[in-house]
């Protein structure tokens, strides 16, 4: 009897070694870098530079209440170029389901732009639209397409980081 449960015991123990240590892993890629640039290619994100938007802001326009702040950070390259760097945050909005496990989402954020034109000075504020589609599937969930002021900005290529330059 005690051969019986060795035997139990090691077949057990060796099916249990032989199990996938894979399991199905859903990619996550929706971080989203904006370039703002006038259309000599000068950076328009300095934070303290005349004639670049030092005042910005981000609203969810899906949200259920009015004002809802969209996090963004403003984050610099090497070279002294600014851009906006989106995460998440804002609500997403069902587009599209195939049933077959691939969803298309939507969120649509109000980018509000305030350039200074000099130390004492501030332009009106900009407001324009920024609308960030997402493809979802069963190994991945990633920014697909990018509109700005319903014009197409970007394309989610293969292995391609999220991109955007918005020329003002």
């Amino acid at each position: 009897m005690k051969n019986y449960l060795w035997i139990f015991a090691i077949t057990f123990f060796t099916l249990l070694s032989c199990s996938s240590d894979e399991d199905d892993v859903q990619n996550i890629d929706q971080i989203l870098d904006i370039y703002i640039k006038d259309p000599s290619g000068n950076d328009l994100l300095h934070p303290t530079k005349d004639g670049s938007y030092t005042v910005i802001s981000m609203n969810d326009n899906l949200s259920d209440v009015d004002i809802a702040p969209v996090n963004f950070s403003r984050k610099m390259i090497i070279d002294s170029t600014y851009y906006l760097q989106y995460v998440s945050g804002a609500k997403r909005q069902l587009v599209d389901d195939n049933g077959a496990g691939d969803k298309m989402y939507k969120s649509q954020i109000i980018l509000s732009l305030t350039k200074k034109i000099s130390s004492t000075q501030m332009d009106t504020p900009i407001v324009d639209t920024l609308n960030v589609f997402y493809r979802m599937t069963p190994s991945a969930f990633e920014v697909s397409k990018v509109y700005y002021n319903s014009e197409l900005k970007f394309t989610k290529g293969s292995n391609e980081p999220n991109v955007v330059t918005i020329i003002k």
